[in-house]
Protein backbone atom coordinates (compact mmCIF):
# COMPACT_ATOMS: atom_id res chain seq x y z
CA UNK A 1 0.00 0.00 0.00
CA UNK A 2 1.18 3.38 -0.66
CA UNK A 3 1.87 5.88 2.34
CA UNK A 4 -0.21 9.21 2.26
CA UNK A 5 1.17 12.03 0.43
CA UNK A 6 2.60 15.04 2.38
CA UNK A 7 0.92 17.76 2.27
CA UNK A 8 1.80 21.12 3.41
CA UNK A 9 -0.74 23.53 5.12
CA UNK A 10 0.41 26.92 5.56
CA UNK A 11 0.56 28.95 9.02
CA UNK A 12 -0.50 32.11 9.75
CA UNK A 13 1.91 34.36 12.53
CA UNK A 14 -0.75 35.17 15.17
CA UNK A 15 0.06 37.06 19.22
CA UNK A 16 -2.00 35.13 21.43
CA UNK A 17 -0.92 36.80 25.00
CA UNK A 18 2.36 37.05 25.61
CA UNK A 19 2.89 34.57 23.32
CA UNK A 20 4.31 33.82 19.52
CA UNK A 21 2.10 31.17 17.27
CA UNK A 22 2.28 29.58 13.90
CA UNK A 23 -1.77 28.79 13.25
CA UNK A 24 -4.28 27.09 10.55
CA UNK A 25 -7.60 26.43 10.63
CA UNK A 26 -9.00 23.06 11.52
CA UNK A 27 -11.03 22.98 8.02
CA UNK A 28 -7.89 23.22 6.06
CA UNK A 29 -6.04 20.91 7.49
CA UNK A 30 -9.17 18.48 7.99
CA UNK A 31 -9.87 18.69 4.20
CA UNK A 32 -6.38 17.57 3.18
CA UNK A 33 -6.73 14.41 5.61
CA UNK A 34 -10.59 13.69 4.52
CA UNK A 35 -10.78 14.96 1.24
CA UNK A 36 -7.57 14.91 -0.11
CA UNK A 37 -6.60 11.84 1.50
CA UNK A 38 -3.23 13.29 2.29
CA UNK A 39 -1.29 13.81 5.89
CA UNK A 40 -1.74 17.56 6.43
CA UNK A 41 2.31 19.20 7.93
CA UNK A 42 1.60 22.69 9.00
CA UNK A 43 4.42 24.95 7.79
CA UNK A 44 5.33 27.83 9.88
CA UNK A 45 6.23 31.24 8.76
CA UNK A 46 9.58 31.31 9.84
CA UNK A 47 11.50 32.65 6.00
CA UNK A 48 14.57 33.47 8.14
CA UNK A 49 15.28 30.05 9.60
CA UNK A 50 14.35 27.82 6.24
CA UNK A 51 14.61 28.30 2.06
CA UNK A 52 11.90 27.37 -0.08
CA UNK A 53 14.00 24.54 -1.15
CA UNK A 54 14.17 23.32 2.31
CA UNK A 55 10.54 22.96 2.74
CA UNK A 56 10.00 21.54 -0.47
CA UNK A 57 12.25 18.45 -0.34
CA UNK A 58 9.97 16.79 2.24
CA UNK A 59 6.35 17.55 0.25
CA UNK A 60 4.09 16.08 -2.29
CA UNK A 61 1.99 19.10 -2.50
CA UNK A 62 1.31 22.37 -0.71
CA UNK A 63 -2.60 24.11 0.54
CA UNK A 64 -2.12 27.48 0.86
CA UNK A 65 -4.78 29.19 3.19
CA UNK A 66 -7.31 31.62 3.27
CA UNK A 67 -6.44 34.28 6.45
CA UNK A 68 -8.32 37.61 8.44
CA UNK A 69 -5.02 38.80 6.92
CA UNK A 70 -4.51 40.86 3.70
CA UNK A 71 -0.84 40.81 1.73
CA UNK A 72 0.79 43.71 2.52
CA UNK A 73 -0.01 46.01 -0.77
CA UNK A 74 3.74 47.22 -1.02
CA UNK A 75 4.53 43.58 -2.18
CA UNK A 76 2.27 44.42 -5.14
CA UNK A 77 2.64 48.15 -5.94
CA UNK A 78 -0.65 49.20 -3.71
CA UNK A 79 -1.51 51.90 -1.85
CA UNK A 80 -1.33 51.96 1.82
CA UNK A 81 -3.93 49.84 3.72
CA UNK A 82 -6.75 51.76 5.54
CA UNK A 83 -5.95 52.01 9.35
CA UNK A 84 -6.65 48.81 11.54
CA UNK A 85 -6.44 46.77 7.96
CA UNK A 86 -4.80 43.16 9.04
CA UNK A 87 -1.58 42.36 8.09
CA UNK A 88 1.13 38.84 8.37
CA UNK A 89 4.50 39.89 7.40
CA UNK A 90 6.01 36.52 8.35
CA UNK A 91 3.76 34.67 6.70
CA UNK A 92 4.44 36.83 3.39
CA UNK A 93 8.01 36.29 3.64
CA UNK A 94 7.01 32.87 3.60
CA UNK A 95 4.56 32.22 1.10
CA UNK A 96 5.58 34.41 -2.12
CA UNK A 97 8.63 32.44 -2.68
CA UNK A 98 7.33 28.98 -1.56
CA UNK A 99 4.31 29.25 -4.20
CA UNK A 100 7.11 30.65 -7.03
CA UNK A 101 9.49 27.79 -5.95
CA UNK A 102 6.36 25.30 -5.50
CA UNK A 103 5.22 26.06 -9.11
CA UNK A 104 8.80 25.65 -10.40
CA UNK A 105 9.63 22.51 -8.89
CA UNK A 106 6.49 20.50 -9.99
CA UNK A 107 4.76 20.42 -7.16
CA UNK A 108 1.03 20.41 -6.73
CA UNK A 109 -0.26 24.13 -5.33
CA UNK A 110 -3.83 24.73 -4.34
CA UNK A 111 -4.69 28.23 -3.01
CA UNK A 112 -7.84 29.50 -0.93
CA UNK A 113 -8.70 33.02 -0.42
CA UNK A 114 -5.60 34.84 0.83
CA UNK A 115 -3.60 32.01 -0.92
CA UNK A 116 -5.05 32.90 -3.98
CA UNK A 117 -4.58 36.16 -3.62
CA UNK A 118 -0.87 35.31 -2.60
CA UNK A 119 -0.31 33.21 -5.86
CA UNK A 120 -1.47 36.32 -7.88
CA UNK A 121 0.83 38.47 -6.20
CA UNK A 122 3.85 35.79 -6.50
CA UNK A 123 3.54 36.35 -10.34
CA UNK A 124 3.11 39.79 -10.85
CA UNK A 125 -0.41 40.48 -10.04
CA UNK A 126 -2.19 42.83 -8.24
CA UNK A 127 -4.54 43.57 -6.08
CA UNK A 128 -8.24 45.17 -4.72
CA UNK A 129 -8.14 46.05 -1.41
CA UNK A 130 -11.72 46.50 -0.96
CA UNK A 131 -13.82 44.91 -4.04
CA UNK A 132 -16.96 46.68 -2.71
CA UNK A 133 -15.51 50.31 -3.21
CA UNK A 134 -14.80 49.69 -6.72
CA UNK A 135 -17.48 50.65 -8.04
CA UNK A 136 -17.80 47.60 -10.61
CA UNK A 137 -18.05 44.76 -8.44
CA UNK A 138 -20.73 43.13 -5.58
CA UNK A 139 -19.99 43.19 -2.26
CA UNK A 140 -18.04 39.74 -1.76
CA UNK A 141 -17.71 40.33 1.94
CA UNK A 142 -19.70 37.36 4.36
CA UNK A 143 -22.42 38.91 6.82
CA UNK A 144 -20.49 38.60 10.20
CA UNK A 145 -23.73 38.65 12.07
CA UNK A 146 -24.84 35.37 10.75
CA UNK A 147 -23.59 31.62 12.02
CA UNK A 148 -20.77 30.30 10.19
CA UNK A 149 -23.33 27.89 8.08
CA UNK A 150 -25.10 30.96 6.63
CA UNK A 151 -21.59 33.00 6.46
CA UNK A 152 -20.06 30.08 3.91
CA UNK A 153 -23.53 29.17 2.70
CA UNK A 154 -23.67 29.91 -1.31
CA UNK A 155 -23.07 33.58 -2.36
CA UNK A 156 -23.65 33.58 -5.71
CA UNK A 157 -22.82 31.78 -9.10
CA UNK A 158 -19.27 30.98 -10.47
CA UNK A 159 -18.88 30.80 -13.95
CA UNK A 160 -16.05 28.46 -15.33
CA UNK A 161 -14.19 29.34 -18.28
CA UNK A 162 -14.05 26.61 -21.16
CA UNK A 163 -10.79 24.83 -21.79
CA UNK A 164 -9.32 25.13 -18.28
CA UNK A 165 -8.13 23.33 -15.48
CA UNK A 166 -11.91 23.57 -13.33
CA UNK A 167 -13.81 22.64 -16.89
CA UNK A 168 -10.84 19.42 -17.03
CA UNK A 169 -12.47 17.96 -14.11
CA UNK A 170 -15.94 18.13 -15.29
CA UNK A 171 -17.47 20.51 -13.35
CA UNK A 172 -20.82 22.35 -14.80
CA UNK A 173 -20.27 25.54 -16.58
CA UNK A 174 -21.65 27.43 -13.55
CA UNK A 175 -22.21 26.73 -9.99
CA UNK A 176 -22.55 28.20 -6.62
CA UNK A 177 -19.78 28.99 -3.96
CA UNK A 178 -18.86 31.22 -0.79
CA UNK A 179 -17.70 34.19 -0.58
CA UNK A 180 -15.91 35.52 1.92
CA UNK A 181 -13.70 38.10 1.08
CA UNK A 182 -13.21 42.11 0.55
CA UNK A 183 -9.58 41.46 -1.24
CA UNK A 184 -9.37 40.33 -5.22
CA UNK A 185 -7.71 40.25 -8.20
CA UNK A 186 -6.86 43.87 -10.29
CA UNK A 187 -4.13 43.38 -12.48
CA UNK A 188 -3.79 39.84 -13.44
CA UNK A 189 -0.17 38.40 -12.97
CA UNK A 190 1.65 37.17 -16.17
CA UNK A 191 1.44 33.45 -16.84
CA UNK A 192 -1.78 32.84 -15.06
CA UNK A 193 -5.15 31.85 -16.72
CA UNK A 194 -8.62 33.00 -15.61
CA UNK A 195 -10.67 29.63 -14.70
CA UNK A 196 -13.51 30.93 -13.55
CA UNK A 197 -15.64 34.34 -12.79
CA UNK A 198 -18.06 35.51 -10.80
CA UNK A 199 -21.11 37.19 -11.98
CA UNK A 200 -20.18 40.53 -11.80
CA UNK A 201 -16.47 39.86 -13.92
CA UNK A 202 -14.27 39.26 -11.17
CA UNK A 203 -11.70 36.63 -11.66
CA UNK A 204 -12.26 34.07 -8.99
CA UNK A 205 -10.41 30.77 -9.90
CA UNK A 206 -6.67 30.76 -12.06
CA UNK A 207 -4.31 28.11 -13.02
CA UNK A 208 -0.47 28.69 -14.14
CA UNK A 209 -0.85 28.12 -17.29
CA UNK A 210 2.98 26.67 -17.69
CA UNK A 211 2.27 24.43 -14.72
CA UNK A 212 4.16 20.77 -14.72
CA UNK A 213 0.97 19.43 -12.24
CA UNK A 214 -1.76 20.54 -10.61
CA UNK A 215 -1.64 24.54 -9.59
CA UNK A 216 -5.13 26.36 -9.20
CA UNK A 217 -5.97 28.75 -6.63
CA UNK A 218 -9.64 29.79 -5.91
CA UNK A 219 -11.04 32.94 -4.52
CA UNK A 220 -14.10 30.98 -2.17
CA UNK A 221 -13.26 28.35 0.43
CA UNK A 222 -14.27 24.91 -1.16
CA UNK A 223 -12.68 23.41 2.11
CA UNK A 224 -15.84 24.05 3.92
CA UNK A 225 -17.97 21.39 4.67
CA UNK A 226 -16.20 20.08 1.44
CA UNK A 227 -17.22 16.53 1.85
CA UNK A 228 -21.24 17.58 1.46
CA UNK A 229 -20.16 19.61 -1.78
CA UNK A 230 -19.69 17.48 -5.18
CA UNK A 231 -17.98 20.71 -6.72
CA UNK A 232 -15.55 21.72 -3.51
CA UNK A 233 -14.76 17.59 -3.26
CA UNK A 234 -13.90 17.29 -6.66
CA UNK A 235 -11.77 20.67 -6.30
CA UNK A 236 -9.49 18.47 -3.08
CA UNK A 237 -10.22 15.13 -5.14
CA UNK A 238 -7.64 16.54 -7.71
CA UNK A 239 -5.61 18.12 -5.60
CA UNK A 240 -5.17 14.88 -3.81
CA UNK A 241 -4.82 12.56 -7.00
CA UNK A 242 -1.79 15.16 -8.20
CA UNK A 243 0.07 14.99 -4.53
CA UNK A 244 -0.24 11.17 -4.59
CA UNK A 245 1.34 11.22 -8.64
CA UNK A 246 4.43 12.90 -6.74
CA UNK A 247 4.83 11.22 -3.61
CA UNK A 248 4.64 7.56 -5.91
CA UNK A 249 7.57 9.20 -7.76
CA UNK A 250 9.56 10.56 -5.18
CA UNK A 251 8.98 6.82 -3.61
CA UNK A 252 10.20 5.30 -7.04
CA UNK A 253 13.41 7.70 -7.41
CA UNK A 254 14.61 7.23 -4.12
CA UNK A 255 14.36 3.40 -4.16
CA UNK A 256 16.35 3.71 -7.48
CA UNK A 257 18.77 6.16 -5.49
CA UNK A 258 19.42 3.79 -2.38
Amino acid sequence: MSRLPLIGVTACSKQIGLHAYHISGDKYVRAVAVAAKGLPLILPALAELFEPSDILDGLDGILFTGSPSNVEPHLYGGPASAPGTAHDSARDRTTLPLIRAAVAAGIPVLGICRGFQEMNVAFGGSLHQKVHEVGTFMDHREDESQPLDVQYGPAHAMQVQPGGMLAGLGLPAEFQVNSIHSQGVDRLAPGLRVEARAPDGLIEAVSVIEGKTFALGVQWHPEWQVTSNPVYLAIFQAFGDACRKRALQRDADASRNA
